[in-house]
């Protein structure tokens, strides 16, 4: 039944609901890690005493008092146009969080909670700040996940869209965003009775449980070997040895491991340098092994699809995530190719998207896969990425080689003045270095060739680097400024980059090393009106002369 006050188009007061009782067992369980010290410490003091053993027990006892009064005082409930989040443990707080603010909804299930059967439902709002996520229900069911999911993402389109209606304008849709179809109705039984029409689109997606699903890729079980190819799997080894070197020395008197004890262990291990050889081939070794592993733990079962007009991409394998991106705020994506994956033809994608909050993990629309693959899954959900770039000028290369190239032969040139001068210990720096010098002639070639910029009257598309080649595809109505920068290097050799400002993804894609014209003339491009009062024409042609004899935004240069 619809609250106090509820008008026409306005979503019904939900009553207020609590999670499941099943948390009053994940509560206790995800508080033993901070008990677990506290209660060995307690049991060492005690001698191991039947009292010592009664407090203890009286902690864990305590644990879940505390768990079970926290599940008792806090309730969520949709009120009218907004959620509240409700605790009353000791002194009443609540959160509301406006419907139209929402961004997205996530659905995860940690192995715990897959295991009782509950999920973790995470409601994103693009706040800024160190809270991402404005709003968590840790522990509500898997039905009750997925209906207020679908409650929450139709009530923000929803309401959205009425705002619109009432300004008596259209909202402006990209190629690929869904519609609010007249007269639709959501999972609470109230109509919409509005309608986005996406610009240049012909394909209508109804909002409703009767809309229809489409699945844009499913990861086949055989591409988890692709694993081994992704830089960041890759270093996992040496992450976790980092990682227990470190554990042992912020833990270690704690569990009773003197720090003198690891240092010992690493020198006697310096002074065997067969062991150490034999133990870093052993981590080499595991390299691929345990990148595939890891990949699959993330990745398994990879599907993206399109429902009620969000983009879903659902994953993992010990914990299994769901994320919901709005397509109307969708703004384009980012290809990305590291060096293994550019050698095997492999890529991956992430989702340029506004007021999206952990947009490194949320916004991955493909994990590493065959980048035919990619491309096609990509240009089907978004667009089709960008061909045809434009070179960068000769200049452009030359600095690609000296950034490449100079720093290592100045490090080569000191070393080996100081093997001459002092001790020969200096050519162990001496020779790396002037390798590093030869390897960086190809790594600066490619840096070079990796460099381009094309705008083809609706998208922009830059890319650049190689170690981690990247190309962003842009709309142009997400383009909100430009930031011409030119250091005094590329003031000499007649270059500067151009720095897209866009109100999504990382807030700014460059094209690096541009000729001084070619720059303000792409920026002009894409946005002439922004441009042209900065834009002073070339000269008129004089007898005897070429030229072009009228002002041109893409012919100019910036007035000073």
């Amino acid at each position: 039944m619809a609250g106090p006050g509820a008008g026409p188009g306005v979503p019904p007061t939900e009553r207020p609901l609590r999670l499941s009782p099943k948390v009053l067992l994940t509560d206790p369980i995800r508080m033993l890690p901070s008990l677990l010290l506290p209660l060995a410490g307690l049991l060492f003091l005690g001698g191991f005493s039947p009292g010592s053993f009664g407090w203890a027990g009286t902690a864990v006892v305590g644990s879940v008092v505390f768990a079970a009064a926290r599940w008792l005082t806090f309730t969520y409930q949709i009120v009218g146009d907004r959620l509240e989040l409700t605790r009353s443990l000791i002194s009443r707080s609540v959160r509301t969080i406006p419907l139209e603010r929402i961004r997205g909804v996530d659905v995860s299930a940690p192995p715990l909670h897959r295991l009782l059967g509950i999920a973790v439902l995470r409601i994103d709002t693009g706040a800024s700040g160190d809270e991402k996520q404005e709003g968590e229900l840790d522990g509500v069911t898997v039905e009750e996940g997925e209906r207020l999911k679908a409650v929450l993402l139709w009530h923000a389109r929803a309401r959205t869209a009425r705002r619109v209606q009432a300004r008596g304008a259209a909202p402006a849709a990209g190629a690929g965003s869904d519609e609010l179809a007249a007269g639709a109705t959501d999972p609470s039984g109230v109509s919409a009775g509005v309608r986005e029409e996406p610009a240049g689109s012909s394909t209508r997606h109804e909002v409703g449980d009767t809309t229809p699903e489409r699945v844009f890729f499913v990861m086949p079980r055989k591409w988890l070997v692709y694993g081994p190819l992704s830089g960041a799997y890759l270093l996992t080894p040496f992450a976790l040895v980092a990682g227990a070197v470190g554990a042992a020395f912020q833990w270690g008197s704690e569990l009773r491991v003197d720090r003198r004890v690891v240092l010992d262990f690493g020198e006697w291990l310096w002074g065997h340098p067969l062991l150490l050889v034999a133990a870093l081939i052993l981590l080499f070794l595991a390299m691929p092994v345990i990148a595939a592993i890891m990949y699959a733990v993330f990745n398994w079962n990879f599907t993206l699809r399109a429902a009620e007009g969000y983009l879903i991409a659902g994953r993992g394998l010990v914990t299994h995530r769901n994320v919901s991106l709005e397509r109307r705020r969708v703004r384009g994506f980012e290809f990305v190719e590291g060096p293994a994956e550019r050698w095997a033809g492999l890529g991956r994608a992430w989702a340029i998207v506004t007021g999206l909050g952990d947009s490194e993990t949320r916004g991955q629309l493909m994990p590493v896969a065959p980048r035919d693959t990619v491309l096609k899954v990509v240009g089907e959900a978004i667009g089709p990425i960008a061909s045809g770039l434009r070179p960068h000028p000769p200049a452009a290369r030359r600095r690609r080689l000296f950034r490449a190239i100079f720093p290592w032969l100045v490090i080569a040139a000191c070393a080996v003045t100081a093997a001459w001068t002092w001790s020969g210990f200096w050519w162990a720096l001496a020779v790396p270095a002037l390798l590093l010098a030869l390897l960086g002639v190809p790594l600066g070639l490619d840096r070079y060739r990796s460099l381009g910029h094309t705008y083809d009257g609706s998208r922009l598309s830059v890319r650049s680097g190689s170690l981690r080649r990247s190309q962003a595809v842009v709309e142009q109505r997400a383009v909100v400024g430009w930031t011409l920068r030119q250091t005094w290097f590329q003031r000499r050799a007649g270059l500067l980059t151009v720095i897209a400002g866009v109100g999504a993804g990382t807030g700014g894609y460059p094209a690096v090393d541009v000729g001084e014209a070619e720059g303000p003339a792409f920026a002009a491009e894409v946005t002439p009106a922004w441009l042209a009062p900065f834009l002073v024409p070339h000269a008129p042609a004089t007898p005897g002369t070429s030229g072009s004899p009228g002002p041109s935004p893409s012919g100019g240069r910036l007035s000073p």
